[in-house]
């Protein structure tokens, strides 16, 4: 659980750094989130699910590119994780609000799995800004069991890609439609553990 004295243990590694707005990362984050978004409003406009593929790709490829150079680069900051989180949102959104436009027999499971992602994770993934650390990748500073089910990278791979590619490939709606509340069920498990944790109120964490 969460204690000053864990995190003074780390905050070399994870904590705040120097805040700005435009690095290398959050560059890379603003090109592939107008990128993915332009070419799935392009799929949408020319009901293209080949289009859509190549939006979703974009987006795949740009939010690992931008982690990766803020690490490599030393320019991971608070601002460049929430503006990732948010332009994570946009682009899924856009993904999928296409997806169950073009092939709209999958649109209950796009939406379980959109209030899934849209709202329950984006709470969760904004929740790291309660601590002084830089992103939600150091959550396990705090607690340990919801970084492990959210933001170790089996979990991202899970959360991010395994229902896109059970949709694209298979088209069964039903077990996508399982998948996306399995998702839902554990992303509340992880609300209400964040909740039994405590979000610090300003003024009252001290840290070591």
């Amino acid at each position: 659980m969460w204690g000053s004295a864990l995190l003074g243990e780390h905050s070399t590694d994870v904590g705040i750094g120097h805040e700005r707005l435009w690095t290398g990362a959050t560059v890379i984050t603003a090109v592939r989130t107008i990128a993915s978004a332009g070419v799935a409003a392009w799929a949408v406009h020319d009901r293209s699910l080949t289009l859509l593929v190549v939006a979703l790709g974009i987006y795949w490829v740009g939010d690992i590119a931008d982690g990766a150079w803020a690490r490599r680069r030393g320019c991971e900051t608070r601002i460049g994780a929430v503006l990732d989180i948010f332009s994570d949102r946009l682009n899924a959104g856009a993904f999928y609000f296409g997806l169950a436009w073009l092939q709209p027999e999958l649109a209950p499971a796009v939406f379980v799995y959109l209030a899934e992602f849209m709202v329950v994770d984006c709470f969760l993934s904004i929740a790291f800004l309660a601590w002084p650390i830089r992103s939600p990748n150091y959550f396990y500073v705090v607690d340990r069991q919801i970084w492990l089910w959210n933001w170790s990278k089996p979990a991202k791979a899970v959360n991010s890609a395994l229902f896109a590619v059970l949709l694209l490939v298979t088209g069964w709606m039903w077990v996508g439609l399982a998948v996306a509340v399995a998702l839902l069920a554990m992303k509340s498990w992880s609300l209400t553990r964040l909740m039994r944790v405590g979000l610090p109120v300003p003024g009252t964490t001290h840290v070591a």
